[in-house]
């Protein structure tokens, strides 16, 4: 099969290469707008792996991807907020398949109602949000609920390493809701909140508890949908330093002042200046999802799962879902026709490989007696 990655030699881009480039039922392609760095990382890949230019605001883009003979397009150019669909209506135009990396929020969740029918038409399979939320993030919640008759709330959050690779698009996504309202499922109903403001503590299994604060992404709006009678759903991000973590708080009161307009704009200044702190932090990072409700057994519970990512491997967790996708395609497993959002696309067992390939530990425990 012939795999474009578009953003192939970016922050995320770049892992999903390397490893898809070894797999012999995939013809890779590295795709993007500097034909110098994707054909040079292409031939640190060998194989049949080549680096092409291809511009997604190009107007020629359905030639282009016709040209290059697509047959599964992985979009990793992010950041997607402000994103319209102009990538993957090409995509079906072109009549290949279409995967991304999106976490904006709203091209994530209206992504179906948009897209279903263009590519039901084309014959063709189109995911948003393979990534870290919702694709392994909802294989968690069915993980640990499974059998349950009912869950009351699902509490999600990530604790990226300070020293792990950061990317400007990323960081430009995750200032974008900065100080903004974003809407919550609390107590059975929506209810506006602050984007990085209210944090609090979160306990991990192998790390030291940190505090965490709102982010604006698809589970929000998803899992509410998806779990029937869930009464509370929230998603935070939990930086490693407490001065990283201070500084994206002060900048959510600057915008509710009205004294920040665009905090995203500040992206390259700040991703440059990360690294000054990561001295204070270390190569470790992680993830915990709890979820509480009502067992098959008709008792309060709760369970957590946890990941720790030493070596500053966390990168590596939201390019798991694409590349474990992109291999189904590739040896002809069939995935749902039409347009999807990535939940419930994956089950949890399916991820563990990628897990133990760079040394990921996760831990499931029971803090049912701890429900007070």
């Amino acid at each position: 099969m012939k795999v474009l990655v578009l953003g192939g030699y970016g922050n995320f881009g770049a892992r999903i290469c390397r490893a898809l480039a070894p797999d012999a039922a995939i013809d890779l392609m590295i795709g993007g707008r500097d034909l110098q760095r994707a054909t040079s990382l292409a031939e640190s890949l060998g194989g049949t792996t080549r680096g092409v230019r291809i511009d997604i605001q190009s107007g020629d883009l359905v030639e282009s991807l016709r040209d290059l003979g697509a047959e599964l397009v992985i979009h990793t150019a992010g950041p997607f907020q402000n994103q319209d669909y102009r990538v993957p209506q090409a995509v079906a135009a072109a009549g290949a398949h279409y995967i991304d990396l999106a976490d904006g929020r709203r091209f994530v969740c209206d992504f179906p109602a948009a897209l279903d029918a263009t590519f039901r038409g084309a014959g063709r399979t189109a995911v948003a949000g393979a990534s870290t939320v919702p694709a392994l993030s909802s294989a968690v919640v069915d993980h640990l609920a499974a059998g349950w008759k009912s869950i009351r709330s699902i509490d999600t959050c990530i604790a990226p390493a300070q020293g792990a690779p950061r990317g400007v698009a990323t960081l430009a996504a995750v200032l974008a809701y900065c100080g903004e309202p974003v809407q919550v499922w609390h107590r059975g109903e929506w209810t506006g909140r602050p984007g990085w403001s209210n944090a609090t503590t979160v306990r991990f299994a192998r790390m030291k508890p940190r505090r965490g604060a709102l982010c604006d992404i698809p589970d929000l709006e998803l899992f509410p949908a998806r779990y029937a009678g869930v009464q509370s759903v929230m998603f935070r991000a939990a930086l490693e330093v407490g001065l990283a973590q201070h500084a994206f708080a002060f900048m959510a009161f600057m915008r509710r002042a009205g004294l920040l307009r665009a905090p995203q704009k500040l992206a390259p200044l700040l991703h440059s200046a990360g690294g000054v702190l990561d001295a204070l932090g270390t190569a470790l990072g992680g993830m915990v999802v709890r979820v509480e409700g009502t067992d098959a057994r008709g008792a309060a519970a709760r369970r957590a799962w946890h990941i720790a990512a030493d070596d500053n491997h966390g990168p590596e967790i939201p390019c798991m879902a694409a590349i474990l996708l992109a291999r189904r395609l590739a040896r002809g497993d069939a995935l749902p026709i039409g347009a999807h959002t990535c939940a419930g696309l994956l089950t949890l067992p399916e991820f563990q490989p990628e897990f133990a390939r760079w040394d990921m530990v996760t831990d499931v425990i029971d803090e049912s007696l701890a429900i007070s």
